[in-house]
C-alpha cells in the first residue's frame, strides 16, 4: 500500500515509520495470540507478565499511526480507481492465495474448509477478513467526500470538527466508568475518519507543541505510561472489589484518549525526525512499498495463531522477562523479514503479469482509462 502521493518526494522519515509501525504491529499479536499477554484478572502477573503489559503499552499506538500516516499524506493528495483496484488486487493475492495453500498444508481456522471460510477468501474486504484493510478500503472509497469536506474548512472549522468527534468517540468512553454498547474500539471506520482528519489537521497546520522531538518523546511515554498505571490501576480495584472487570483492558483500545495522545506523539517525532539520504535512508525506502504485506500475511485468518507455535517450536515458550523480551523481538524481525520477502515477490509477479498483458492493447487502453479516474482535493485547487 503506497501512503504517499506519486506526485509528492520521498520522505524518508516517514518511511522509517511506516517499518517501525508494521514492527510494532508485529509485537502486538505476538504477544496478544501468542500467549504471552496474561489475563489481567489472574492475582499474580509476575515479572515477564508485567512486562508483556509494559510491551503492549509502549506498541499499541502501532495501529493509530498508520492510519495518521495514511491520513497526512491521502487528506492532500488524489483519488485515484487505479490505485483502490491495486490495493484490491493486493489484499485478494494474499487472502486466497494464502487461504488455498494453507489449506493445502493442513492450516485452516476453527470449522474447518466451510462456505464461510470460502466467502472470507473470496470477500476479504465485506468479509472483514483482515479489520484494518476494511476500514482503509471504505475509508478510500468515501476519501474524495472526506478529504475533500475537509480541505474546504478553514484552521477554526477543522479543529472544531475534530474536537466533536474526539469527544463522542474517544473523550466519553476514556473517563466513564463502564463499557457503551455503541463503541468500536477504534475498529472501525469511524474512528479512521477521526484519526484521518487529525492528520489532515497536522499537514495542514502542525501541533506547536510538538514542533519539538523532545516534548514529543516525553509527551509519548508520559501517555505510555499513563496508560500502564490506569490499567494496574483498575486491576487492583478489581482484585480487590470484584467490580471493572469490564473496562480492564480499556486504555489499550485504538480510540481511548491516551493511546491516540502517545500515537500522535510517535507521529509527531518521527514527523521532525531527519533520516539521511545515506544506506539506512535508501534501505528503509526500498523496503517501505513492502511493508503491508507483512500485515497481509501474519494476520491471515488461517496463520494468524499458527505462526508463533512455529516459533515455539524453535525457541521454546518464554520463561522469564528476558526470554520474552528477546523472543518478542525475534518474532518481529523474523515476521516483518518474511512478510517483506513475499511482498517483494507478490510485486514481481504482478510485474511480470503486468508486462504480459501490456502487449494488449485494449489492456493499455484500460489503464490509460483507469488514469482519468481520479480526484484532486489539494487545498489550493478546491479553493481556486
Amino acid at each position: 500500500m503506497q501512503l504517499h502521493d506519486p506526485g509528492q518526494g520521498r520522505m524518508a522519515n516517514l518511511e522509517l515509520l511506516r517499518s517501525v509501525a508494521m514492527l510494532l504491529v508485529v509485537v502486538l499479536h505476538f504477544l496478544g495470540k501468542g500467549g504471552g499477554l496474561p489475563e489481567l484478572t489472574q492475582e499474580k502477573l509476575g515479572t515477564d507478565g508485567v512486562l508483556a503489559w509494559i510491551l503492549e503499552s509502549f506498541a499499541i499506538v502501532a495501529v493509530n499511526v498508520y492510519m495518521l500516516m495514511s491520513g497526512y499524506f491521502l487528506s492532500e493528495g488524489t483519488f485515484r480507481v487505479k490505485r483502490l483496484l491495486g490495493l484490491l488486487l493486493q489484499i485478494w493475492f494474499y487472502s486466497v492465495g494464502l487461504g488455498f495453500l494453507a489449506a493445502a498444508m493442513g492450516y485452516l481456522p476453527e470449522g474447518g474448509f466451510t462456505i464461510h471460510y470460502c466467502l472470507l477468501l473470496l470477500f476479504p474486504i465485506s468479509m472483514e477478513h483482515y479489520w484494518f484493510m476494511s476500514a482503509y478500503v471504505f475509508l478510500y472509497v468515501l476519501l474524495p467526500l472526506v478529504a475533500g469536506g475537509i480541505a474546504r474548512l478553514d484552521k477554526k472549522q477543522l479543529r472544531m470538527v475534530i474536537l466533536i468527534m474526539l469527544l463522542f468517540f474517544s473523550v466519553i468512553k476514556s473517563v466513564l466508568p463502564f463499557r457503551l454498547e455503541g463503541d468500536g474500539e477504534g475498529y472501525d471506520c469511524i474512528w479512521y475518519i477521526c484519526v484521518f482528519a487529525i492528520a489532515a489537521y497536522i499537514r495542514r497546520y502542525g501541533i506547536v507543541f510538538l514542533n519539538n522531538k523532545k516534548r514529543c518523546l516525553v509527551v509519548y511515554l508520559a501517555a505510555v505510561g499513563g496508560i500502564f498505571a490506569v490499567t494496574m490501576g483498575f486491576r487492583a480495584v478489581y482484585l480487590r472489589t470484584g467490580r471493572l472487570d469490564t473496562i480492564l483492558r480499556i486504555c489499550y483500545h485504538y480510540n481511548h484518549i491516551l493511546v491516540l495522545i502517545a500515537s500522535v506523539a510517535f507521529f509527531c517525532l518521527f514527523l521532525r525526525m531527519r533520516v539521511k539520504e545515506g544506506r539506512i535512508g535508501r534501505f528503509f525506502g526500498r523496503i517501505a512499498p513492502y511493508t503491508l504485506g507483512v500485515y497481509l500475511w501474519h494476520e491471515h485468518a488461517a496463520l494468524r495463531y499458527e505462526w508463533q507455535k512455529w516459533l515455539y517450536a524453535v525457541t521454546g515458550e518464554p520463561e522469564g522477562a528476558l526470554a520474552l523480551l528477546a523472543e518478542t523481538a525475534a518474532a518481529a524481525i523474523v515476521v516483518f523479514t518474511i512478510g517483506i520477502l513475499l511482498d517483494m515477490l507478490r510485486s514481481l509477479c504482478f510485474g511480470l503479469l503486468h508486462r504480459l498483458l501490456s502487449l494488449s492493447g485494449t489492456y493499455r487502453r484500460l489503464l490509460a482509462w483507469l488514469e482519468t479516474l481520479r480526484i484532486s482535493f489539494k487545498k489550493e485547487q478546491v479553493n481556486g
